[in-house]
Order: structure tokens, then sequence, then C-alpha cells
């Protein structure tokens, strides 16, 4: 039987969401992605539930992102328009999703799963933790206008600048400090961290929090428009060589040689 790589646990007034793929740091398959988005119509639907927790399995990553595989057949840059499209809903679910959510985080949580805990109402890590979207150096690819929206809200311009053009990743501390991270907390608490800060959330008045939640969600995204722009940014990376170039070298484990075309 195939092991189920997303898990859906329930302990009201609580739900758990676990990603589950441990031996490929969680990255994310489309059908996993799919799996993300049941799970939160499993917990939105469900009265019951006043909180949901989502989660990597293995300690060491939440996600790594997509599979790089999941690139090796794209052929134009319409490709990379409908990837970014997709990821979009999904990772705009996360986020829309009518009930308080948590990141619990340890390990590295990067592209899109760095997307994913940016969808996060809020995020607990460990000291060890990582963030960030390091395409500069791996793909040659870009992130969509809402995903730059999401982080840019969080972080600020410059320090989103920073870390896409450097290709670094975002250290626990560092994070914290920015207000991207909730708390921190040691790993061998962390499950009891976030299980606490998630009751105490439940215990409250769902309806202020549902009410929070969508005033806050609609004053950070008022000023903009759900337009295509940005399409021809996201179909320049997805149609180079670069981007050719960084699927194949990550596939073959080897540097990958940028040309800037």
């Amino acid at each position: 039987m195939p092991k189920p790589y997303v898990l859906f646990e329930q302990a009201n007034p609580l739900a758990f969401v676990t990603i589950n793929r441990p031996e490929a740091r969680n990255a994310m398959t489309w059908e996993m992605y799919q799996s993300l988005v049941d799970c939160c119509t499993l917990a939105e639907s469900d009265p019951n539930v006043r909180a949901l927790i989502l989660r990597g399995a293995g300690g060491k990553a939440f996600s790594a992102g997509t599979d790089i595989a999941e690139f090796s057949d794209f052929e134009s840059d319409q490709d990379g328009i409908k990837y970014e499209r997709r990821l979009d809903q999904v990772i705009n679910r996360i986020e829309s999703i009518a009930k308080p959510t948590i990141a619990q985080v340890e390990g590295v949580a990067t592209g899109g799963g760095c997307a994913i805990v940016a969808a996060c109402d809020l995020r607990v890590c460990t000291p060890t933790s990582q963030f960030g979207v390091p395409i500069a150096r791996t793909l040659g690819n870009c992130l969509s206008v809402t995903n730059h929206r999401r982080l840019l809200s969080l972080i600020g311009p410059t320090r989103l600048k920073e870390l896409i053009y450097t290709a670094r990743l975002l250290e626990a501390d560092e994070a914290f400090s920015v207000g991207f991270i909730t708390r921190i907390a040691e790993s061998d608490t962390i499950d009891a961290v976030v299980k606490e800060l998630a009751i105490t959330i439940a215990e409250n008045a769902p309806l202020t929090i549902k009410a929070t939640k969508e005033m806050l969600h609609r004053i950070q995204t008022q000023t903009h428009s759900d337009t295509d722009d940005g399409r021809d940014l996201i179909a320049m990376c997805y149609s180079s060589a670069d981007f050719k170039e960084g699927v194949e070298s990550f596939l073959s484990k080897r540097k990958p040689h940028w040309t800037g075309t």
C-alpha cells in the first residue's frame, strides 16, 4: 500500500496536517499539494476544529518545496505560468481557511515550503530552522506576484530582495526578530508549545478570530489588484535556458552554470 505523504489527524478542538515524506525532505508533489487543499476543507467544514497545525515529519525539514522532478517536462513559458497559477491556488487556500493556522517548523522551509509557512497565521520554529526561497541559486525561476506580496508583507522589501538576490536562508533568530516567526521552541518542547498556543486560541471566541483574520487579509490586499501583472517576468524565467539548466543540474546533482539567458 502506498505511503500517505500528507496525514490528517483530528483531536478536537485541534486538527493536524503532517507533510510525511521525510526521505525527500518533505518535497511536494502535485498530489501532495492537493492533499493539503483537501485537509483544509476537512478542517474548515468541521465546527469542532478550532485551530489547524501544519508540520513536517522527520524533524529535519518542514518542506523543501516542490519536488524538482515536477519541472522536468516543462517546455515553454506557459508551463511556468500555469505552475505558478496552480501553486497560488494551493497557497491561497491555506491562507484563506476560516480557522486559525499555525506552522510548526523543524528544519528548513524553502521554496513552496516557505510559501506554505508564510500562508499560515502564526509560525513556531526550532532554533536551527531556516527559511527562504533560494531560487537564484537553484532553478533560476521566480515567484508569483501573490507570493512576493505575501512575503513582502511579512519581512519587508529590503530583506526580501536581499534574501532572494543572495539566495541565503533566514535563520530562526533573525526570522523572529523581524516578526516572521511568532515563537522559537526547542525541538523537544515544540510539540507542547504549539499545542498550548493552539489550545489557547481555540478557547477564545471563534467569530472574533474569524473576523480578525478576514479583516487583516482585506487590509493587506485591498491596495493590490488581482491582475496578471508579472506574467511577463514569470514567462521570462521559465522559458530561459537557465531554468532548464537549473532543473537538469539539480537532478544530476551538479552545480548549475548560469548564463543569464
